[in-house]
C-alpha cells in the first residue's frame, strides 16, 4: 500500500461518518421491520438484524473483505492476502487513495452487515434462529462476497464496465431476490383462526424509515468516497428520488383504496431510495425525478403482482428491494453522463448503447445468482435440520419460543 501522504483528512472524516450512518441504518431496518411484524415476533426480527451486525463483522474481518477487494481470482473472487486485516491499515489502499485502508474496510463491513439482514423481512414470523444464523454465514460467503468483488473488487462484471455506484446490484438485487427465493422454500405463513397479519406499530416503522433515510445519505454519499462533488450530487439525487417515490406510492394507494396509508408512503419512500442507490452519484438532479416516479409506481405494482402471485413475502422485500435495485441499475444505463461523474459512462440517452447492455445483462445475471445460491443454501440447510420452525413455535411466536423474551409486559 502506498504512504500516507495522499490521505486526505477530509475525505477521512467524511467516509468515518458515512459508515457511521451507515451503521446505524442496521437498528434502523430493526424498527422498520419490527413495527410490521405481528407483535408475538417483534423481538425475533429485531434480533435477526442486530446479530448481522456481529456475525458479519466477524467474518468480515476474518476473510471477508480479504475475498471481496484482495487481488482477484479469474474475475471471481480475491484471496486471503489481507486475512485478518493484515496489510489493512492506516495507510490508503487500492480502492480509496485519499483515506486509510481501514476506512475503506470499515465503511464496506456496514454494507456487509445489512445486506442479509435486508433477506429477513420475507420470511418474517417462521424462520428458527438457528438457521438463520447459519444461512447468514453462508449467503455471506457464497453470495454477497462474489457480488462484492464482482463488480467492486475488479471483478468480471467490473471488468466489462458494469457500474454500481452504492450497493443497487450488490445489496438491494442480491437482498430482493434472495428473499423471493426464500419465499418458496419456507412457505407461508400460518395464522390463528382471526389473526391478521397487519402491522403491530406503525410508529415503529415510521421510526424505522426515518433512521434508514438519514443513514442512507451515508450509504449514497459516501459511496464517493471522498467529500466532492459526486458525493453532493450523491446527497442530492437521494433526497429527490426517495422523496418523489414517497409522494408517487401514497398517491397510489389513495387512489385505489380511498385513503391515504402511511405505511404505504414509508415503503414507496423506501423503494426509492433502493432504486437511486445504484445511480445516486451518475446521473444528474432531473433524472432522479424520473427514478423516484418510476420506482414509486414499478415496486407499487410488483407488490400487486406479488398478492396475485399469492407469495408470501412478508414485508415486501422483493417488491422494493430487488424490483428497486433491478430497476435503478437499469435506468442508470440510461441516464448515466461522465459529465455528471467522469469515472462513471455515458449512458444510452448519450448514445452508448453498449454500457445500457451490461447494466441490463448484469443485473439479470445478479439476480439469477442471489435467487439460485439462497434457494440450494437453504434447501442444503434442510437437509440436516428445518429451517422452518415448527407449528407449535409459530403460533405461540418466536419471542416468547425461541428467546424467552417479549416486547411488552401487559399483564
Amino acid at each position: 500500500m502506498s504512504g500516507a501522504a495522499t490521505i486526505n483528512s477530509g475525505d477521512t472524516a467524511f467516509v468515518l461518518l458515512s459508515a457511521a450512518l451507515v451503521a446505524l441504518m442496521t437498528p434502523g431496518l430493526a424498527f422498520f421491520y419490527g413495527g410490521l411484524v405481528r407483535r408475538k415476533n417483534f423481538l425475533a426480527i429485531m434480533m435477526q438484524s442486530f446479530i448481522s451486525m456481529g456475525i458479519v463483522t466477524f467474518i468480515w474481518v476474518i476473510f471477508g473483505y480479504s475475498l471481496a477487494f484482495s487481488g482477484d481470482t479469474h474475475g471471481i473472487i480475491g484471496n486471503f492476502n489481507w486475512a485478518m486485516l493484515r496489510h489493512v491499515g492506516a495507510a490508503p489502499g487500492p480502492w480509496a487513495p485519499t483515506i486509510p485502508a481501514d476506512a475503506h474496510f470499515v465503511y464496506q463491513e456496514m454494507f456487509a452487515i445489512i445486506t442479509p439482514a435486508l433477506i429477513t423481512g420475507a420470511f418474517a414470523d417462521r424462520v428458527a434462529f438457528k438457521s438463520y444464523l447459519k444461512f447468514l454465514v453462508l449467503w455471506s460467503i457464497f453470495v454477497y462476497m462474489p457480488f462484492t468483488h464482482w463488480i467492486w473488487g475488479g471483478g468480471w462484471l467490473a471488468s466489462h464496465g458494469v457500474l454500481d455506484f452504492a450497493g443497487g446490484m450488490v445489496v438491494h438485487v442480491s437482498a430482493g431476490f434472495a428473499a423471493l427465493a426464500s419465499v418458496f422454500v419456507v412457505g407461508k405463513r400460518r395464522f390463528l383462526p382471526g389473526e391478521r397479519g397487519l402491522p403491530h406499530n406503525v410508529a415503529f416503522v415510521a421510526l424505522g424509515t426515518g433512521l434508514l433515510w438519514f443513514g442512507w445519505f451515508g450509504f449514497n454519499g459516501g459511496s464517493a468516497l471522498a467529500a466532492n462533488g459526486v458525493a453532493a450530487q450523491a446527497f442530492v439525487n437521494t433526497d429527490i428520488a426517495g422523496s418523489i417515490a414517497m409522494c408517487t406510492w401514497l398517491f397510489i394507494t389513495w387512489a385505489r383504496d380511498g385513503k391515504p396509508s402511511l405505511v404505504g408512503a414509508l415503503t414507496g419512500a423506501v423503494a426509492g431510495l433502493a432504486c437511486i442507490t445504484p445511480c445516486a452519484g451518475y446521473i444528474p438532479t432531473w433524472a432522479a425525478f424520473i427514478v423516484g416516479l418510476a420506482a414509486g409506481s414499478i415496486c407499487y405494482f410488483a407488490v400487486v403482482l406479488k398478492e396475485k402471485m399469492d407469495l408470501d413475502d412478508a414485508l415486501d422485500v422483493w417488491a422494493a428491494h430487488g424490483v428497486g435495485g433491478l430497476l435503478g441499475s437499469i435506468l442508470l444505463g440510461v441516464f448515466a453522463y461522465k459529465s455528471v461523474n467522469a469515472r462513471g459512462a455515458d449512458g444510452l440517452l448519450a448514445g452508448n448503447a453498449g454500457f445500457f447492455g451490461w447494466q441490463v445483462a448484469a443485473a439479470v445475471i445478479v439476480a439469477a445468482y442471489a435467487f439460485t445460491m439462497t434457494f440450494l443454501i437453504l434447501k442444503f440447510l434442510n437437509l440436516f435440520e428445518q429451517v422452518r420452525v415448527p407449528d407449535s413455535v409459530e403460533q405461540r411466536g418466536l419471542d416468547e419460543s425461541e428467546l424467552g423474551e417479549t416486547a411488552y409486559d401487559l399483564t
